[in-house]
């Protein structure tokens, strides 16, 4: 009776092919500790594994978003409470060591204080879509980016005659004119000849990845406008930018349990930094950075074009901030509205 009334705390340290899961009683002590597969077999006989020491309360699972994604989604379907654990810093490995048992010990200890408490993403929604659509236009965005600076970067040292005849050509027009060039493959040990035939592999390659985030494009506007209407209509909102909104967020936005958790989580809420007679706060940058960056998109576009921003600029402008300041105080503004198109959005989507 005893047993079958008691209660445990799991915690995982995930890995690509096994996980090793750790479970304590309600007072931390150490009940055990055992490695499984990473499959959908070693998921459920983990499960199992928890359930033979008593009922399971919650789980603290790490890395939710990359190697415990299965997992997470596996208990979770299971009916039993997922908490996302961080990893260890440094300072504590240093003090306490770093092994499979320690960290999966580490994890269920926070999850029981509580010290572990965030809801991870469901990812079995539509934002799951739209976040690996973005995976794929992001990586062709930063090879086109690296294209582009190497074809600039070879047309530098390039031959005299070749840069004399390029000089005229910029943009999309340089790149057209250097995958149209000719060369002869039977003199690549000339310099000029392989400065042509580089020029071109390249502005062939560009073509390529311009041609693939076009695709990514006309595959992410319409699912993000149908999934996200109201955040789409905000001023300044672009697909890429409520993309991203839409992907730190998940597709369970009620985990965030306010505006301020959703400011904390783009790095756009300021940090205390008091110390005795000084009151003040201090920049985060913390934070899901490519969120802060889409907010800095948002800004931008309303600091020049939306006439409450601009008069919202003035104002305080003439009181003293500075730009870097005010841009600071319009995240936070901008952060409300997306909180409540993000809950606007949800609440439609499961609504029948």
């Amino acid at each position: 009776m005893t047993a079958k009334k008691r209660k445990v705390t799991g915690g995982v340290d995930t890995h690509g092919r096994t996980h090793h899961a750790a479970v304590v009683d309600q007072t931390g002590r150490v009940l055990g500790d055992q490695q499984f597969p990473a499959t959908a077999a070693g998921y459920q006989q983990l499960l199992v594994w928890l359930r033979t020491f008593a009922t399971v309360v919650k789980v603290g699972v790490e890395g939710t978003g990359a190697y415990g994604a299965g997992l997470a989604r596996y208990l979770s379907g299971q009916k039993i409470t997922v908490v996302e654990v961080d990893r260890p810093d440094r300072k504590t490995r240093r003090v306490k060591g770093k092994s499979d048992p320690i960290d999966a010990l580490a994890a269920a200890r926070a999850a029981l204080s509580g010290q572990a408490c965030g809801v991870p993403k469901t990812r079995t929604g539509p934002v799951e879509a739209i976040r690996a659509l973005r995976v794929a236009r992001n990586g062709a965005v930063k090879a086109r980016t690296a294209a582009i600076n190497q074809l600039h970067g070879l047309l530098t040292a390039a031959p005299e005659p070749l840069r004399a005849e390029l000089a005229g050509y910029s943009g999309a027009a340089l790149i057209n004119h250097c995958a149209a060039l000719t060369y002869d493959d039977t003199r690549l040990s000339d310099p000029a000849e392989a400065t042509k035939a580089s020029l071109a592999a390249i502005a062939a390659r560009i073509h390529a990845l311009t041609a693939e985030i076009t695709l990514a494009d006309q595959r992410l506007r319409p699912t993000v406008a149908r999934t996200a209407p109201t955040l789409s209509a905000l001023f300044g909102v672009g697909p890429e930018v409520a993309g991203q909104l839409l992907a730190t967020a998940g597709d369970n936005p009620d985990r965030l349990r306010s505006e301020a958790a959703l400011a904390h989580l783009c790095g756009a809420a300021p940090i205390p930094a008091s110390s005795g007679r000084t009151d003040r706060h201090r920049l985060n940058r913390g934070g899901d950075r490519a969120a802060n960056n889409a907010l800095h998109t948002i800004v931008l576009s309303r600091m020049r074009y939306e006439p409450r921003t601009r008069a919202y600029l003035d104002k305080r402008t003439k009181q003293g901030l500075s730009k870097k300041e005010i841009m600071r105080c319009l995240k936070r503004y901008v952060v409300r509205e997306v909180h409540t198109a993000l809950l606007a959005d949800f609440t439609a989507l499961d609504t029948p």
